[in-house]
């Protein structure tokens, strides 16, 4: 089996996607979102990271991110996703126990995976963000992108916070 490969080393912007185990919907409830954007705050100042925008859907995530170091990527990947499985895993038994109860505790929270593409344009980067941002309306949950609350459409819209400190790194 061929060994998949993160290209990190051109210090380019990041749009990354991962899911949940199985497609689950552990993101459903509000308090599930709320404590990752939370978490996700940390780990981007824990290993000095700039999110250029994100969504939380019910069982999968994008972001756009940066860091200034070759390399870095992979290590934060695996730091935010590990800690986001062991702390939403107790949040999940808290505010939806009876679905909790289901899931095997020795079962993961992620999918094993993350995708990464490479964002070499600022028209790439604008297209990633557009396609992130309407997941929510795609899916029915809202009419409007920025009425999403787990999502950076209404800091783009409004300048409203979302939990997540904001920076389009991309010239326009």
């Amino acid at each position: 089996m061929a060994t998949r490969r993160i290209f990190d080393t051109e210090r380019h912007a990041q749009f990354v996607t991962f899911s949940t185990f199985r497609r689950r919907r552990l993101l459903d409830h509000p308090g599930m979102r709320d404590n990752f954007v939370s978490i996700t705050a940390e780990k981007l100042r824990e290993h000095r990271g700039i999110c250029s925008g994100f969504v939380v859907m019910p069982d999968h995530v994008h972001a756009i991110v940066w860091f200034g170091a070759v390399g870095a990527l992979s290590a934060f990947m695996k730091s935010w996703k590990q800690t986001t499985s062991l702390r939403l895993k107790r949040v999940l038994r808290g505010v939806v126990p009876k679905y909790a109860a289901k899931i095997p505790p020795a079962e993961p929270f992620w999918q094993p995976k993350y995708y990464p593409f490479n964002l070499y344009s600022a028209h790439k980067a604008r297209e990633k963000l557009e396609y992130m941002h309407h997941n929510p309306v795609r899916a029915g949950l809202v009419a409007r992108a920025s009425e999403w609350r787990w999502s950076s459409a209404a800091f783009f819209e409004g300048g409203r916070d979302v939990g997540i400190p904001l920076e389009w790194i991309f010239e326009n």
